[in-house]
């Protein structure tokens, strides 16, 4: 056979080394034909493995040890800071022991709330008080001061302190109405009720009841009456699902963690002492410890304890021991009471009030000061110039009527001013604010 002029350069040794065997081809061969189609995840899988000596590889490697330096550092710090925690800065809850919890001198608040603004005996005050931010009502209460001197009042004292006491009385009105509401939620909050763990069985009781030391059990889809480190769950393993957008906003759901140290006694055999710090406003920590009948000290954290306000979710049931209650759990340190709402409208008429109010300074003082200068051209003639006359001539003798003199003419022509120009800031305003305002209040209340 004729051999061709020349041959192709040999293939390399180091290609085919990488290449694979005839069999190997084969075999590949008949994969491919069996499976019509590869999936990508398994195909980009293969493709995107590093190799252990790659650069990627050394740099995951590396990310991976500094964050469980990191962690570990965390961790460190988070056990100094529970041995940090000295007994005068700290809060001993007993386990199921609410008696001895809060026996002298430590006597923990119940867990009832309160977020009313008023009380009956400072409803009036305070009230007034807060009415009287507004600066129109300061202007109408001069007004109303003023209709008492007798050289100045223009109507009777009674009729220019009533348009004011109309306004005051409308507000006053809504406010209570509001307030009323705000105490009837309280007291179905504080009625609502909890299974409370009570001479070894788990029986109802009102939320106001509660203690700190108190077991408590929840079930799904309850809220959490009190602040609780967590004790057991329905979860082998101690886990618990909490939501918390009553607290944070934040609808999605964490978890809680029961201690397996708990986890490993029934709740009316766990006998121990917490040690936590005092209530404060961060929901994002707790630093505790539980003594269990005198073995070594266990911390605790913030995925240890479950939050009043919060919902337990997935999870059958949950039991925990109250810590912080009432007032002094952390939803209500954050809460900041109700607030004296101030609208926009109201703060822009509070500002056309203060230049309006200018505006009428300026205009009896420039009435007053042309009433001087001419009380001073006619000085002589005020015993008999009409509708200006100082000298009464009704009998023999003749006498000045209550003449005090230019200077303190010109004061009472002032202040005479401001009662003449009182329409230029029109109270009747405010009074159909305050009615549109009960109005619309009772609208969204009768159909939300």
């Amino acid at each position: 056979m004729d051999l061709p002029a020349s041959l192709p350069d040999p293939v390399p040794s180091s290609i085919m080394k990488h290449s694979p065997s005839p069999s190997r081809l084969s075999r590949s061969a008949r994969s491919a034909a069996d499976t019509p189609s590869v999936t990508f995840a398994a195909d980009f899988r293969s493709r995107s493995r590093p190799e252990s000596t790659s650069p990627s590889f050394d740099s995951f490697r590396t990310a991976r040890s500094r964050l469980s330096v990191s962690r570990r550092s965390t961790s460190e710090h988070h056990v100094g800071c529970q041995r940090d925690l000295r007994d005068e800065d700290a809060r001993f809850v007993y386990i199921n022991d609410a008696a001895r919890t809060n026996a002298p001198p430590a006597m923990f608040p119940n867990n009832s709330v309160r977020t009313t603004k008023y009380s009956i005996l400072t409803f009036i005050p305070r009230n007034l008080y807060e009415q009287f931010h507004r600066l129109a009502y300061v202007y109408f209460l001069i007004l109303a001061a003023l209709n008492f001197i007798p050289q100045l009042h223009v109507n009777s004292a009674a009729a220019g302190t009533a348009p004011l006491s109309v306004v005051l009385a409308v507000t006053a009105v809504k406010d209570a109405y509001e307030d009323w509401r705000r105490h009837r939620s309280d007291k179905n909050e504080n009625n609502r009720s909890a299974s409370v763990l009570v001479d070894g069985v788990f029986r109802p009781k009102r939320w106001k009841e509660m203690q700190v030391g108190d077991v408590v059990r929840v079930v799904a889809n309850e809220t959490l009456p009190c602040d609780m480190v967590l004790l057991s769950t329905s979860d082998p393993t101690g886990v618990a699902y909490v939501q918390t957008i009553n607290l944070d906003g934040e609808s999605n759901l964490k978890t809680r963690y029961a201690k397996q140290e708990t986890m490993l006694t029934p709740p009316e055999a766990l006998a121990g002492v917490i040690k936590c710090e005092k209530p404060n406003r961060n929901i994002y920590g707790f630093l505790a410890t539980v003594d269990l009948d005198g073995r070594r000290a266990i911390s605790l954290g913030t995925s240890n304890i479950m939050l009043r306000g919060c919902e337990l979710k997935n999870t059958v049931w949950a039991i925990g021991v109250a810590v912080y209650t009432g007032s002094e759990t952390k939803v209500m340190l954050n809460s900041s009471g109700a607030p004296s709402k101030r609208s926009r409208l109201e703060t822009d008429m509070n500002r056309e009030t203060a230049a309006l109010a200018v505006i009428l300074v300026v205009l009896c003082f420039v009435v007053a000061l042309l009433a001087g200068i001419w009380l001073g051209k006619h000085n002589d003639q005020l015993g008999i110039i009409h509708f200006f006359r100082t000298n009464d001539y009704s009998s023999l003798q003749v006498r000045k009527y209550d003449w005090l003199g230019v200077g303190a003419q010109v004061v009472f022509t002032f202040l005479s001013g401001v009662i003449q120009f009182q329409i230029m800031i029109p109270i009747a305003l405010f009074i159909s604010m305050e009615m549109v305002r009960a109005g619309q209040a009772y609208s969204m209340f009768q159909f939300p």
